[in-house]
């Protein structure tokens, strides 16, 4: 499908050029994202340590520079991920053929960034809610390795 679209329309279209110069800012609040997300993530593993630590030290994960970098390059493919979900802005605007484009263009990135800011920030606050809520989980995650 994709190709086809290239081989009828071999110029960008408006509605491409006007997502193009905005995938910029987009990339920059993923970036931003990425790194308050590891930051929240960092700060919920230290201040419940006595919560998510396991009762054997030998089975306790290392908070290394190998995590770091291993976690860096999936934030990297992810963000590799989240560019391509960026295609479908100009793509949805083709499909669904919005009366007021430049409406439906504000809302629809709006909507896309945010969404996609918010998304990193899933496992910190799953970990913290787990750690407030439901210190038990630990315990049984802890039991069962």
């Amino acid at each position: 499908m994709f190709v086809e679209y290239v081989t009828r329309n071999p110029l960008p279209s408006e509605s491409f050029r006007w997502w193009e110069r905005r995938r910029l800012r987009y990339n920059l609040g993923l970036i931003v994202a990425g790194i308050l997300a590891f930051a929240a993530y960092a700060f919920v593993l230290i201040r419940f340590q006595n919560v998510i630590r396991a009762p054997d030290p030998s089975q306790e994960d290392a908070f290394s520079g190998f995590t770091l970098v291993f976690q860096g390059f999936g934030y990297l493919f992810m963000m590799f991920v989240a560019n391509i979900c960026f295609f479908l802005g100009p793509l949805s605007e083709r499909w669904l053929r919005p009366r007021n484009v430049d409406a439906y263009r504000r809302l629809a990135l709006r909507l896309g960034f945010w969404c996609s800011v918010a998304l990193p920030f899933g496992i910190p606050v799953s970990l913290f809610l787990l750690a407030v809520f439901y210190p038990a989980y630990w315990q049984h995650m802890s039991a069962a390795r």
